[in-house]
């Protein structure tokens, strides 16, 4: 798809949605008590639940809630990468996060180290992710909220694509997985939210992979069929064009498009999570692409809860990359035409603050081009990952 249709797709979501709503406003709700205050950042799917934050009055400044938590994360692989380690312990998490979530301004700011472990994907330490990513403050972001239903957010924003959220304490596996790498995690941006009754949408402008080029436009829309199913939206990609890679800013992925369909259902214990995702890199011969790109993918993730305490999460996903194995086209996963699977499972264990969990991951792939695979070679076609994550939450 053309960037100048993607500006309109992403618009189309948005707007749809704001004008499917009926024209009213709502009543302006009743002045409520702290306790009574929904925090909803950080986001968190499940299994795992952050207590609540601890809140303090500022007077005229309203108040303010204090959260955060401590992980610690080990983790071990087979055929490691050259320069990436077998074994490794680290700080997954040692964060505060800072709120105020009333008024007509609001803000979040998220404070601290972090490590981002993902499929596929080597094990980077704690201290090279937070200097060569999004810096001791990952999330910061002021809010306008002149009404209930409609806000503004400027400054470094979660991402509104994809199936699975940045930290490792937000989603049901530790790592992110084979689908997520094609995404990016953080932005900064400025970013409008809309809802009204079972209908959320989002637009943004923002600097897609963290490039610091403000070229990027984003839209989601989610639409709550009912009390435990939704169907959700996202199309998002780069208008411009930008010609640098980092660390963050993976110079191929920064210049793609990306569309993903999303379908949640909650049912008591359970949780389920299928989604569709396809990304598409257009001819760009200043970056290197010669000719047109894409990954294909779905992914099906689900949790079960058994009690209060315990709970297992499992994940499986397939996708692919255009082209023919040693053939022109270029490479966004393991080679030209190369095809990759995979599957995690994850059982948690939570009582007040504390949790613990363990995850074994397994990544196959097919058709790989030799120096893009796994190994220290880079010419295997699979790769064993185990790993414990526990800490404490406050």
């Amino acid at each position: 798809m053309p960037n100048r249709y993607l500006q309109w797709a992403v618009a189309a979501l948005f707007l749809t949605s704001c004008f499917a709503a009926r024209a009213q406003q709502p009543a302006e709700p009743a002045p409520q008590q702290p306790a009574s205050i929904p925090i909803t950042f950080p986001p968190i799917s499940g299994p795992l639940s952050l207590p609540r934050p601890r809140s303090f009055s500022l007077g005229p400044l309203g108040h303010w809630y204090l959260g955060g938590l401590g992980t610690v994360i080990a983790e071990g692989q087979n055929h490691a990468d050259i320069g990436d380690a077998t074994s490794r312990v680290e700080f997954s998490n040692a964060q505060a996060f800072l709120q105020k979530p009333t008024g007509w301004l609001q803000f979040y700011f998220q404070i601290g180290a972090y490590n981002l472990p993902s499929l596929g994907a080597p094990l980077y330490s704690t201290a090279t992710e937070v200097s060569r990513l999004y810096g001791p403050v990952p999330v910061a972001y002021l809010q306008i909220t002149p009404s209930a239903s409609f806000n503004i957010q400027a400054g470094k924003l979660p991402s509104i694509w994809g199936g699975e959220a940045t930290f490792t304490f937000q989603n049901m596996n530790v790592e992110r997985g084979l689908l997520w790498n094609q995404t990016n995690a953080i932005n900064r941006g400025v970013q409008l939210n809309y809802s009204h009754r079972a209908l959320t949408a989002s637009l943004s402008w923002n600097d897609g992979f963290y490039s610091n080029r403000w070229n990027w436009l984003s839209g989601a829309a989610s639409y709550a069929l009912d009390s435990k199913d939704t169907l959700s939206a996202t199309a998002a990609g780069n208008i411009g064009r930008t010609g640098y890679s980092t660390f963050a800013t993976p110079v191929f992925q920064n210049n793609t498009s990306v569309y993903d369909l999303i379908y949640t259902r909650n049912s008591g214990p359970w949780k389920l999570q299928p989604y569709f995702q396809y990304t598409r890199l257009a001819q760009l011969t200043s970056i290197g692409a010669d000719r047109t790109t894409y990954t294909l993918g779905a992914a099906m993730l689900l949790s079960r809860s058994f009690g209060r305490n315990w709970s297992i999460a499992a994940r499986g996903e397939i996708i692919h990359n255009s082209g023919k194995r040693g053939g022109p086209s270029l490479n966004l996963l393991y080679g030209p035409g190369s095809s990759a699977g995979s599957i995690t499972l994850t059982p948690a264990y939570q009582r007040k603050h504390g949790y613990a969990r363990g995850e074994f991951s397994w990544v196959g792939a097919r058709s790989i081009t030799i120096g893009d695979g796994f190994g220290p070679f880079a010419g295997n076609s699979s790769q064993i990952r185990g790993l414990i994550e526990a800490g404490i939450m406050f």
